[in-house]
């Protein structure tokens, strides 16, 4: 199938959503969900401040009355999405006892957030790069910081047995690129539902991590 088939095959079966609690409401929130929808379409540089405002009903004076530039409604769908999966993985591993238990609870959550939003998972992932320093600063911080529960919950086991991990970062690296990757071909049209994917990927991530999967 060619690449804009596909494109807009994907686009068709994936919701263009956003989370609730973290996303703006009334004319920011529109803005974001369409430019959600034309990011994950067309990327960054293929969309136009002009396309975003028609897609959520206003001109592009109205919309740089609540974002100076397409670069700033990018970072904050950025945010967003860092803020949306670092919070459910706190949740995920509060008093959760033994490395093990942790470690699958971080992976599942991690595919299901990657399942729920997966437009924005892929414009999170592959659009980051393109902001600046200051405004990609607090999704980095994020992301730093959803890593460090990945990596010190390997760490934990690896010191009392539980996992045979040679180099606990390069593990970290690959479980979590495994679930980063969910986002670009997960829809509810596929034949394996989110929870089928999330526990597949638990055993996966555990057989890794050398422990029980």
């Amino acid at each position: 199938m060619p690449d804009e088939e596909w494109r807009q095959g994907r686009l068709a079966s994936a919701d263009v959503v956003l989370p609730e609690g973290t996303t703006p409401t009334g004319t920011r929130g529109r803005v974001l969900h369409a430019a959600l929808g034309l990011f994950a379409a067309r990327g960054f540089h293929g969309t136009s401040i002009r396309e975003i405002g028609a897609a959520a009903g206003i001109n592009s004076a109205t919309l740089y009355g609540y974002y100076s530039s397409k670069e700033q409604v990018l970072a904050e769908l950025v945010l967003i999405g860092h803020s949306e999966l670092h919070r459910r993985l706190l949740a995920a591993v509060a008093d959760v006892p033994g490395p093990s238990e942790r470690l699958a609870a971080l992976v599942r959550t991690h595919v299901l957030a990657h399942t729920d939003f997966s437009l924005l998972s892929v414009v999170t992932g592959s659009e980051l790069h393109v902001l600046s320093a200051e405004l990609a600063a607090p999704s980095l911080a994020l992301r730093a910081a959803s890593e460090r529960l990945l990596l010190d919950v390997l760490a934990d086991g690896v010191a009392d047995g539980s996992f045979d991990v040679p180099d606990v970062r390069l593990a970290a690296r690959a479980i979590g690129g495994m679930g980063q990757r969910v986002g670009n071909w997960f829809a509810p049209d596929q034949e394996h539902t989110r929870e089928q994917v999330a526990d597949a990927y638990v055993r996966f991530a555990l057989r890794v991590a050398g422990g029980a999967g």
